[in-house]
């Protein structure tokens, strides 16, 4: 079962959780995170904590023969249904597409997992071929953007948790979708939440984990949307006090994604709002109304305009075209153009 996609990565946890196992699973990409979280639940499920001892054997890449893992890939499980058979760095490993002649005849009472990080084996290889035809291989990419939010209310979801969607943008905004920097930041909110309360809330981020309620990205991106040009300076005069906290290029970074996906919004046959969640994806009508708004608010010329205006103070802001003007400076005067 190839698969790429986060809808994927549930269904294989899913799988996994119900007990059906596969015999090989390549786990391939540059997203580490959801390797080893497939990995983990391997590692939990396959077998017992008194089977673990006589039955699974972790490899690393860069130490190991292809050889020696297929050779205990081959052995019987003792005590126990199966064995679990873990190979860590395998880009690091010599003579790779050698698992080929165990996966031709991989034995049915063993878990092979094989974590092959920051790349990808090429599809078109034997190996590649014969393990997707019985077990699973799965590329896991980074996650763009608009995916982000709805990994968050996954990731919270699996705990019990639910999360407000101003609270997943904000996190979304600020953080951004480099996963190692985001979990830590989910588990700080988990810790945080009162013993009974069971809701993450834009006011628990903001005490938490650094990120003003009322001044961020966010924020800005709605004062934009609205049209709100008192709230939108007040938030750029704050965005130039600190400007450690609040770069350009990140701003411009949203800014670009809001307006890249409301110019497609236009080319729609139907602008409603069910219409506009399916072109871009989109789970929550929290943030596909802001999409709405933005319809009524902005023509197809303008948002056109305002991709190019992004573009060319995105690269004022890294010093091209640009001898003396200040971050503050630029995104004052690029508010200003994208509102008026």
């Amino acid at each position: 079962m190839a698969a790429t996609t986060r809808n994927s990565y549930e269904a294989i946890c899913g799988d996994i959780r119900q007990g059906r196992f596969k015999p090989v699973y390549l786990l391939m990409g540059e997203e580490g995170y959801f390797i080893d979280r497939i990995t983990s639940l391997l590692e939990e499920k396959v077998l017992t904590e008194t089977e673990r001892d006589f039955n699974m054997l972790t490899f690393y890449g860069i130490d190991s023969d292809v050889h020696a893992i297929m050779s205990a890939a081959r052995r019987y499980p003792m005590m126990a249904e199966r064995q679990l058979i873990v190979v860590k760095e395998a880009q690091n490993l010599l003579r790779f597409e050698e698992l080929d002649h165990y996966v031709k005849n991989a034995m049915p009472s063993t878990v092979l997992v094989i974590n092959y990080r920051h790349g990808r084996v090429d599809k078109r290889k034997a190996v590649v071929k014969n393990i997707d035809k019985i077990g699973v291989v799965f590329e896991s990419k980074k996650l763009y953007d608009n995916e982000i939010p709805p990994f968050i209310n996954s990731w919270f979801r699996e705990k019990g948790i639910t999360i407000d969607d101003k609270a997943a943008q904000m996190l979304t905004d600020n953080v951004g979708n480099d996963i190692s920097k985001l979990i830590p930041q989910l588990e700080k909110l988990m810790v945080s939440l009162p013993d009974t309360a069971k809701r993450v809330t834009a006011g628990l981020v903001e005490q938490n984990v650094g990120i003003s309620k009322e001044f961020n990205t966010f924020e800005l991106q709605k004062a934009i949307i609205r049209k709100d040009l008192l709230t939108a300076n007040r938030i750029v005069n704050h965005f130039g006090k600190n400007p450690k906290e609040y770069p350009m290029m990140a701003t411009v970074a949203v800014l670009f994604n809001y307006f890249s996906n409301l110019l497609e919004c236009y080319w729609l046959a139907n602008r409603d709002e069910q219409s506009v969640m399916a072109a871009l994806q989109i789970r929550s009508s929290y943030i596909a109304r802001d999409y709405m708004t933005g319809l009524r608010h902005y023509s197809a010329a303008k948002v056109m305009e305002i991709i190019s205006d992004l573009r060319r103070f995105d690269a004022a802001s890294k010093g091209v075209d640009n001898v003396s003007a200040t971050q503050h400076d630029l995104l004052r005067e690029l508010v200003y153009r994208i509102m008026h």
